[in-house]
């Protein structure tokens, strides 16, 4: 059961034509909803994209954006993914200012410990790419904070149903932060 302000992931499936994630956007303006990450793509069929949206609320609340998602046309399909057992990602760059020697060494053990990548360096920088879950994102992130963070980028959250009706999330050896 979700109780008070909690987070929730909604995924519609929406026409991929132009104006359609402005409508959707200023439904959840209109009524007062906050999205907190948006991120959207085609899907397998070419004329739909998916569009991943998190915001918060209790359960009456999802209920109510999934309803009235739902009516917009060219909609085809809004679930809350969050409902059910699911797989979320993130993926962040992050620029971080790195000196050669120790502290070059010790930005390579993080991103080898979060299995990070590389994906641009210099001399005095470098580029760094992750993808997990949003608490993932956040700790790498936070242990990077007593070098210098120039900048990051964020992608928002992209969700999917596990295949498997079971959470694992509560697994002790869980792979889903991968």
């Amino acid at each position: 059961m979700v109780i008070g302000n909690t987070r929730h992931t909604i995924s519609i499936t929406v026409a991929n034509e132009a104006g359609e994630l402005s409508r959707i956007v200023g439904l959840f303006s209109a009524r007062g909803y906050v999205v907190e990450t948006i991120s959207v793509g085609k899907t397998l069929e070419p004329k739909w994209s998916r569009a991943t949206i998190v915001t918060r609320g209790d359960e009456r609340t999802i209920e109510q954006i999934v309803k009235q998602c739902g009516r917009l046309a060219r909609v085809r399909e809004v679930k809350a993914v969050t409902s059910e057992p699911h797989i979320e990602r993130e993926m962040a760059l992050i620029d971080v200012s790195v000196t050669a020697g120790a502290e070059r060494q010790d930005v390579m053990s993080l991103v080898d410990i979060f299995r990070a990548k590389v994906v641009d360096i210099s001399h005095e920088r470098m580029i760094l790419e992750l993808s997990g879950t949003r608490d993932k994102v956040d700790t790498f992130i936070e242990m990077l904070k007593p070098l210098k963070v120039n900048d990051v980028t964020r992608s928002g959250c992209v969700a999917i149903n596990r295949l498997s009706p079971f959470d694992r999330s509560e697994e002790p050896n869980k792979s889903s932060e991968e």
